[in-house]
C-alpha cells in the first residue's frame, strides 16, 4: 500500500491532490493547524485516510506532530502564506512567519521524515509563479516561493537516490479564490487562452511524484505566461 502525506492537505489545492491519492488507493495522511478539520477531511477521504494537526510556522512541534507516521512514499507540501506584504508598509511579525513556514517548516518536515522514507519516496514541494512574476504586495512571497528553489536543489543532494521537485503554479482558474472572480488577472494572456485548472496541477504533481528521471526541477504551471 502506497502512504503519501499531504501537508496543508485539509482544503483548496491540497484537498484536491488528497482527494486524487485517496481515490487511487492510497492511504492518504494530511495536515492542518486545525487538528478538528484535518480529522474531518480525512474521515470524508475513507478508511485509508488519517488527519493530523501541523503548524510549519511552528518547526520545533513537526517532529512531535509527525511521530505517528510510520513510512513514506511520497510527500507533498502545499501549505501557503501569502498575505500581501509592501516595503513601504512592511510587516515583519507577519513576513517572519511566512518565510518560517514556508522555508524552514518545509524543510524541516522534510527532515523529519527523511528517514521513514520508502527506497522509492519522492517529494513535491509547492512554490509559486511569484518568484518570476512579482506583483504589487508580493514581496515575501516572491522572496520565499524563490527560495524553494534553492532550497529544492540542496534537499535532491542531501536527501538523495530520493527525488524532490517544485511545482510553481500560476493563477488556478477554478480554485477557491478565483472561479468566482470575473475576468481574473492573466486569463487572456497565457498561449492557451485560460488559466490553469486544479485537476492540471493534480496531474502535474502526480507526474513529478511518478517520473523517476525527473530530480531537482522547478515546473512552471502557468499556462505559458511566462513567455508573453
Amino acid at each position: 500500500m502506497t502512504t503519501t502525506v499531504v501537508v496543508g492537505g485539509s482544503g483548496g489545492l491540497g484537498g484536491v491532490l488528497a482527494r486524487r491519492f485517496a481515490d487511487r488507493g492510497d492511504d492518504v495522511v494530511v495536515t492542518s493547524t486545525d487538528r478538528a478539520r484535518a480529522e474531518s477531511v480525512a474521515a470524508d477521504l475513507g478508511p485509508g485516510a488519517r488527519g493530523l494537526a501541523l503548524d510549519l510556522a511552528r518547526p520545533e512541534t513537526i517532529e512531535a506532530a509527525l511521530a505517528g507516521v510510520q513510512e513514506v512514499d511520497h510527500l507533498v507540501v502545499t501549505a501557503v502564506g501569502q498575505a500581501a506584504n509592501t516595503l513601504r508598509r512592511f510587516d515583519v511579525t507577519n513576513a517572519v512567519a511566512a518565510v518560517t513556514m514556508k522555508l524552514v517548516g518545509y524543510a524541516e518536515t522534510v527532515r523529519v521524515l527523511r528517514e521513514r522514507f520508502t527506497p522509492g519516496a519522492s517529494v513535491v514541494l509547492f512554490g509559486g509563479l511569484a518568484k518570476e512574476r512579482p506583483y504589487p504586495g508580493s514581496t515575501v512571497v516572491s522572496t520565499f516561493n524563490a527560495g524553494i528553489t534553492g532550497l529544492v536543489r540542496t534537499l535532491a543532494v542531501e536527501i538523495a537516490p530520493h527525488r524532490v521537485n517544485a511545482l510553481h503554479p500560476g493563477l488556478i482558474g477554478d480554485s477557491p479564490r478565483w472561479k468566482d472572480v470575473p475576468n481574473p488577472p492573466h486569463s487572456d494572456r497565457t498561449p492557451i487562452g485560460r488559466l490553469v485548472t486544479m485537476a492540471e496541477i493534480a496531474d502535474a504533481t502526480e507526474f513529478l511524484l511518478h517520473n523517476g528521471g525527473i530530480n531537482a526541477h522547478d515546473l512552471h504551471m502557468d499556462g505559458g505566461l511566462l513567455v508573453t
